[in-house]
């Protein structure tokens, strides 16, 4: 049993087994490689065990390691949490990046109750479709469309929530929904197409045992213009219900085959942020926010 916390060496420990390297560790910490792995040795030496597999310039965790980073890394956390609790008198930023259907059609509208909730929380929002990998500290958090893909994050430890099920179905202005009475009906009409979604029309009509006819509507590459196309009469747009909440609550938009046809339930968003992050207070804020709104149970713990 340690008399004493070594923290210095404890706080090296988590910035090499979070970052990989005692040489990013070290740039983070404001020391030299050579100090990093010092330190962490003399923690090696004192509890008994080795906590990294040394190969040339890579080092692993070895077993012990992963099992202290956990517990390390939760330690820390806590301390920015209780630190933060007790020295917050200003403004938290929240850099927040999202998918643009998302962030136009659910996340705006709802923008003005996450601020009145979140009292003191500051929200800037930044669009697009290219995921950012959270190297350059640019953002503390994504929305992201599709589940993340390891391809693209690499190495990067993230935490990452689902964001729960959605209903995509057929959606069109009210003045055309008389016309169509079932799935076949819609052979005759102009499918709006978006090019950029997971569930498209050849699978809503394979679940309703058709084959999907040809393509011969709009395309567009974002959901939020399909659905002002259908709200505008342009034909019938396949979208999820989550995104065309505001259209469906106004009346802009019906859905013309609810309980005659099957619709197609996926998960279609994910919030995704560093895993070291999780102890932040906006971002813990933000998650527990929409856990609240979108009646998910999020766990950012592990």
């Amino acid at each position: 049993m340690l008399r004493h916390l070594p923290l210095s060496s404890l706080r090296a420990f988590e910035a090499a087994s979070r970052t990989g390297s005692f040489r990013a560790a070290a740039g983070e910490l404001g020391l030299t490689p050579s100090a990093v792995s010092h330190a962490i040795r003399a923690l090696e030496d004192s509890l008994g065990v080795a906590l990294f597999r040394r190969e040339g310039r890579s080092i692993l965790p070895t077993q012990e390691g992963e099992r202290l980073a956990h517990h390390v890394e939760r330690g820390f956390g806590e301390l920015r949490l209780g630190l933060g609790a007790v020295t917050a008198r200003g403004t938290q930023l929240l850099r927040l990046h999202a998918a643009p259907s998302f962030a136009a059609q659910w996340l705006v509208p709802r923008l003005s109750r996450l601020l009145e909730e979140a009292q003191g929380l500051e929200v800037r929002i930044a669009a697009g479709t290219d995921y950012p990998r959270f190297l350059a500290d640019e953002f503390d958090a994504d929305i992201i469309y599709g589940a993340p893909s390891p391809a693209y994050y690499g190495r990067q430890k993230l935490v990452t929530l689902p964001l729960g099920t959605e209903v995509v179905t057929p959606l069109c202005a009210p003045a055309l929904a008389p016309r169509i009475r079932d799935a076949q009906a819609l052979m005759g009409h102009a499918l709006i197409d978006s090019t950029s979604k997971k569930v498209r029309w050849p699978e809503w009509f394979a679940a309703n045992g058709l084959i999907a006819p040809e393509p011969r509507g709009p395309r567009f590459d974002r959901s939020f213009l399909s659905l002002r196309a259908a709200a505008d009469g342009l034909g019938v747009a396949l979208e999820s219900t989550r995104l065309a909440e505001r259209e469906l609550a106004e009346g802009t938009l019906v859905r013309p085959l609810l309980g005659v046809a099957e619709d197609v339930t996926y998960t279609g968003h994910y919030l995704v942020f560093p895993q070291d992050r999780r102890y932040a207070r906006g971002v813990r804020r933000f998650a527990e926010w929409m856990a609240g709104e979108l009646g998910l149970v999020l766990r950012l713990e592990e």
